[in-house]
């Protein structure tokens, strides 16, 4: 194994950190940052999903008094147990879609066209959400019904398409029902912690017969690169969105989606 493969598993997990927990799909950048790179992983996308846990744990970390008090008060306390619910809930539809359709989208879909193509069209989705009159219905997870966790649940389904952004299809499709910007992309946070470790346990699943050790390693590295990178984007974006709200990645995304688009395409055609 080259140390060249690790220190772009370095910076792959640096990227996921970064990109995990805001509108912008880290899948999606690991795909083209991956790509331009020519960077060779453990074989089935498995390093692109399994690193994604390590921002996860940052969530876990930072919201740890939180979700150990939702845990220990389940038995007893409503708050809890209608906490859990609402992100079971809202985990729920992508598990069950992302399993029946993952051999697709792993062979179809994990290409830059795709992203760079989701990455814009999402970037539009956002500024036209954003300019809509929000009344806000719901300040809290716990308040939520079950029928608004399940729809929120559907529009992360849209996720499934690498460049859409999870973080990104939760939030809008909560700032639609009338979730307001802070509890949505607290939300997807949450929900974030059963979609992605349900997507990592199924992906070193199917692909437990081709990972051997250098692969491991190449995915401890990145892991352990998404956690702290994504520590410090979970303490600093909640401030952020609530100040300038989701208009500055829209932008992002459809300024990078395009440039890359162009450059794909350009190199394709002079190959």
């Amino acid at each position: 194994m080259e140390i060249s493969q690790y220190l772009e598993a370095l910076l792959l997990g640096i990227v996921e950190g970064l990109t995990e927990f805001i509108p912008v799909s880290s899948t999606g950048h690991l795909i083209l940052v991956g790509s331009l790179l020519g960077f060779q992983g453990p074989p089935g996308k498995v390093f692109e999903v399994v690193i994604q846990l390590g921002a996860i744990l940052a969530v876990v970390t930072v919201y740890f008094q939180k979700l150990w008090a939702v845990f220990i008060g389940l038995p007893r306390n409503i708050l809890a147990r209608r906490f859990a619910i609402a992100v079971f809930l809202g985990f729920l539809p992508a598990a069950i879609i992302g399993a029946l359709t993952h051999s697709f989208i792993k062979e179809m879909l994990f290409n830059p066209l795709v992203v760079c193509v989701a990455l814009i069209l999402g970037g539009f989705a956002i500024l036209a959400v954003e300019r809509l009159v929000h009344v806000v219905k719901w300040d809290r997870v716990e308040d939520f019904p079950i029928s608004l966790s399940l729809r929120i649940g559907l529009f992360q389904c849209l996720a499934l398409i690498p460049g859409v952004s999870r973080s990104g299809a939760t939030i809008l499709g909560s700032l639609m029902m009338g979730v307001d910007r802070r509890t949505a992309a607290e939300f997807s946070f949450f929900v974030a912690i059963p979609t992605m470790l349900g997507a990592t346990v199924y992906d070193l699943y199917k692909n437990r017969d081709v990972l051997d050790v250098d692969g491991l390693s190449l995915i401890l590295v990145g892991f352990v690169a998404a956690f702290f990178a994504a520590l410090l984007v979970v303490r600093s974006v909640l401030a952020f969105i609530t100040r300038y709200g989701f208009t500055p990645f829209a932008y992002y995304r459809i300024g990078l989606g395009s440039f890359m688009l162009v450059w794909f395409l350009f190199l394709s055609h002079i190959r």
